[in-house]
């Protein structure tokens, strides 16, 4: 039968991008092809629209240079010439020379590079059990969101909490600081919209003018990397005035004094003139913010990438603390929503099979590991990255990866910068060719998806290739043989009311499960998660003066 007779389907999916929004997705399919690709009109965050970025997938997934089998290198790294090979034969090598490493150096030899080219739990992190079955090098996650999840949880303690985002619609004032939400959360521009309409008043604070700019009342261009700064100017007029919340910071604040000190040495003046500023519009919008009923504020980690980013995101979630938001609805402040899905994590990634001791290598310093000769990595296994691209220093990154005693393994969708300096390439599948399980960090929606389409090619999934691996390597995990779906029932193996009445049947037949968190959901009403409840003003976060060069 012709392509354009065949049956057409309109199947639900989520998209995997490292994106809070975690859409959820609607394919229309035609035979094997990806004809179309919606947002699902019936997801209560996504609303029936995806991104740019994200219609233009089908055009992806079909494209003409998709690799499709193995591939082993028979040019000089970095050149990108192979020749195809067999699966059995791929694997037979990578298991080979993976076991010759351990032989020679010991596990640690071995480095996964991976993160976050996949959100879904299946993929991106049940393969994780095989190497740290192996005892292989940690790989420290730290390129994009340590920084600000490090410096949230000093003040809040371990787990990162947020108000969900449909309460915009009891905030007041709303300020998006160091994000582009129109690009980076654009689900949640509705509910600015909807907030507006009802009187909220929208601040932008971002060095660029940009799409979010448009919907704000007001933009601040402040200098890059004076954000602690200002934070703390809106502090100093907070505590001058006395429009915080006494009672709240009596019961549950720490280190008040020290940060009141801070804070005062920056005047609205100072600050305007550090920050590109108007002193008057500082004043003015701290009294804002001081007399507002439910003050919120969504954080970007664009203004993590510098020495002070982590002062400047404490200085920022701390302003809710001192005005007493987090007891009222819709306010606070919102860095991830991620922690609020109350999942058992603890088999899933292998994390239980961590020996004490092993090495770690932050991922930022790649380019140092590789060039590290007294604890050398000598085969680096690559999925769901492209560290010649996207590592520091990429200069020396691509230098440490034409080394010819490294032996590399690519797993990917497409040619890409790393794949050129492999030994041996593995074509992976996508997300609308396998199944995976979804959590988001910037809503509260649990959605499973199940694949649309077979296979291109040869591709394989990533947790099929370990799989395989492991069964050759003789690695006893049984984790590593878990499908997708047992995963999933694993993770769902929690008695958190969040949860409560969901199965998985029920998840695989309707593709998303909202969290079932109260109506009144006030995160660090009654303080913080530290085992004694305070949130930590001190040691103070400060402005930080750093070499931009």
């Amino acid at each position: 039968m012709p392509a354009s007779e065949l049956p057409v389907r309109r199947l639900p999916s989520t998209c995997p991008l490292d994106c809070p929004d975690a859409c959820g997705l609607v394919m229309t399919v035609q035979g094997d092809r990806v004809t179309k690709l919606e947002g699902d009109p019936d997801h209560p965050f996504t609303r029936g629209f995806a991104c740019v970025k994200m219609y233009a997938y089908p055009e992806r997934q079909h494209h003409p240079e998709r690799l499709e089998r193995p591939l082993r290198r028979v040019g000089a790294k970095g050149e990108g010439r192979f020749e195809p090979i067999g699966w059995d034969e791929a694997l037979d090598l990578v298991a080979h020379e993976l076991q010759r490493v351990i032989e020679a150096r010991g596990a640690e030899a071995i480095l996964p590079y991976h993160y976050a080219g996949t959100m879904g739990l299946v993929e991106r992190d049940q393969p994780l059990a095989f190497f740290r079955a192996l005892g292989a090098s940690e790989l420290d996650l730290t390129i994009c969101s340590a920084t600000g999840g490090a410096a949230f949880r000093a003040n809040y303690g371990p787990r990162i909490l947020a108000p969900r985002p449909q309460d915009l619609e009891h905030s007041d004032l709303i300020v998006l600081w160091g994000i582009n939400a129109a690009r980076s959360n654009l689900h949640l521009i509705p509910l600015i919209k909807a907030a507006k309409r009802r009187g909220a008043y929208v601040l932008h604070i971002d060095p660029y003018r940009n799409e979010t700019t448009r919907i704000a009342d007001e933009h601040w261009q402040i200098q890059p990397g004076t954000d602690a700064a200002l934070a703390l100017s809106l502090g100093h007029v907070l505590l001058r005035e006395g429009l915080v919340d006494r009672a709240y910071l009596d019961a549950h604040a720490d280190g008040l004094e020290a940060y009141a000190a801070e804070a005062t040495a920056w005047s609205p003046a100072r600050a305007a003139e550090r920050c590109g500023l108007d002193a008057a519009r500082i004043e003015a919008i701290a009294q804002r913010w001081g007399r507002a009923a439910a003050p919120f504020v969504r954080v970007g980690y664009g203004m993590t990438r510098n020495e002070g980013g982590g002062n400047a995101i404490r200085a920022i979630t701390l302003l809710p603390a001192l005005t007493g938001a987090w007891t009222r609805r819709g306010g606070g402040a919102n860095l991830s929503t991620s922690n609020l899905f109350p999942l058992n994590t603890t088999r899933y990634d292998g994390s239980h099979r961590i020996r004490d001791g092993v090495r770690h290598v932050n991922m930022n310093r790649l380019a140092s590991a590789l060039e590290d000769r007294d604890a050398p990595v000598d085969a680096l296994v690559v999925f769901n990255s492209n560290p010649a691209a996207v590592a520091p220093d990429s200069v020396r990154v691509r230098r440490g990866l034409a080394r010819d005693d490294l032996f590399t393994v690519v797993l990917e969708h497409m040619p890409t910068d790393t794949v050129d300096y492999a030994d041996v390439v593995l074509p992976a599948t996508t997300f609308l060719e396998h199944p995976d399980l979804y959590v988001s960090y910037g809503h509260t929606v649990l959605q499973w998806a199940d694949p649309v389409v077979p296979p291109r090619g040869e591709a394989r999934p990533n947790t099929a290739v370990f799989r395989e691996l492991a069964a050759r390597m003789g690695v006893d995990e049984p984790v590593i043989r878990w499908s997708a779906e047992e995963v999933a029932r694993d993770l769902l193996d929690s008695d958190h009311p969040w949860l409560d009445g969901l199965e998985f049947e029920r998840l695989q037949r309707e593709k998303r499960f909202p969290l079932r968190i109260p109506d009144d959901w006030r995160p660090y009403a009654d303080g913080s998660s530290f085992p004694d409840g305070k949130i930590r003003f001190g040691p103070p976060p400060r402005q930080l003066d750093f070499d931009e060069n």
